[in-house]
């Protein structure tokens, strides 16, 4: 070999072991969403109308005091952010003036829906933990981007490395409704447009710029304790094998059928985006069909409450008088009967970033373990 092939073999070497040992990832994280991705933002704004969140147990495991998120530690969301190496996302409502975030933000809040307020408060429809919606979400977002981007061909190139998080929203359009009275077959009714809401919404952000995005589904409600509770039956041909009520699950995988069908059609309309499915549902109900696979002991019942069969009463929530958390929240799926713990969330999280639950995968692999 001669001396030049040496050199150009040296610093093709050199190169690549440049490149493999800094891998790539994402610039920024920007999330969407209610309260399975809020960090903060229902906190700051008004916390009324569920002011446990601002107090311990929330937030006991990692954070060792609560911050907005509505689980014992972190979120889905935070996990994404370790894996590639970010700062955990602040919310877009704690941000200072002028601070950038250059890493990305957080317009999550809890109680979110993605149709407009306004809409439940037509059909009479008035427990709403807040009047923020998707639509309120993006006008933020706007905000944001233009602090972020002065100059459009570096805002399209920042953007190109950035990940998208819409969701999961829409739990709360259903959540609302179910909780006074409604049905399943009026409540399927409403899935057209709560689905036709999340896609303009991901429209809008590939109109921004935003080229790589994941879109959740819906949770398997039918294994929430809050369900359980509220809409528990003697009829036991109502329950699946795992525990969990068969039509309120198939009511999720309903609207999950509908939302990847409309999600394939918006790939046809913006071929350069990368939209990806987030199957929370099959990530989710694999730790309530093999629970001690993942080293949980308890799967229904509530890790913080105030008695009845799955430690859930509404009277006694997680955080108020009579109410009280277990001791060991990591052997739990279900925190206040509503939402997850840490520990289900982190295994929902490194199934999503594995490429198990994600269709198609995400463009980088983490650079880290969670």
């Amino acid at each position: 070999m001669s001396i030049f092939k040496k050199i150009i073999f040296l610093i093709a070497f050199f190169y690549l072991s440049l490149v493999s040992s800094h891998p790539q990832s994402y610039n920024a994280i920007f999330s969407f969403g209610d309260s399975l991705a809020d960090t903060g933002n229902f906190l700051i704004s008004d916390a009324s109308a569920f002011p446990a969140i601002g107090r311990l147990p929330y937030g006991e495991t990692f954070f060792k005091h609560p911050t907005g998120r509505c689980s014992n530690g972190r979120l889905i969301v935070d996990f994404f952010a370790e894996a590639y190496g970010l700062p955990l996302l602040p919310p877009y409502l704690g941000l200072k003036k002028g601070v950038k975030a250059e890493h990305g933000v957080n317009f999550a809040t809890a109680g979110a829906t993605a149709i407009a307020a306004e809409y439940f408060y037509s059909k009479n429809i008035t427990i709403l933990w807040t009047n923020i919606s998707l639509t309120d979400q993006l006008v933020w977002f706007q905000e944001v981007k233009s602090n972020i981007c002065v100059i459009r061909k570096d805002c399209r190139e920042y953007l190109k490395k950035s990940v998208f998080i819409v969701g999961e929203i829409g739990g709360n359009d259903y959540n609302y409704p179910y909780f006074v009275g409604g049905s399943i077959k009026q409540l399927k009714a409403l899935v057209p447009t709560v689905v036709e809401t999340i896609i303009k919404a991901t429209r809008v952000l590939i109109e921004e710029g935003a080229v790589e995005l994941i879109v959740p589904g819906n949770l398997p409600i039918g294994c929430s304790a809050v369900y359980l509770t509220l809409f528990g039956t003697p009829n036991k041909a109502a329950y699946d094998k795992n525990g969990c009520l068969k039509a309120y699950n198939a009511f999720s995988k309903y609207h999950n059928a509908k939302l990847k069908l409309s999600l394939e059609s918006l790939r046809k309309e913006y071929p350069h985006a990368k939209i990806i499915y987030a199957d929370y549902y099959g990530a989710a109900k694999r730790l309530f069909h093999a629970p001690k696979h993942y080293g949980f002991s308890n799967t229904f019942v509530a890790c913080c409450g105030g008695g009845g069969p799955y430690n859930f009463n509404y009277s006694a929530r997680c955080g108020h008088i009579g109410a009280k958390a277990c001791l060991d929240a990591s052997s739990f799926v279900n925190w206040d009967g509503i939402h997850l713990t840490e520990a289900a969330y982190h295994h929902i999280a490194k199934g999503l970033l594995n490429g198990s639950f994600t269709s198609p995968s995400l463009t980088f692999p983490p650079i880290k373990q969670i």
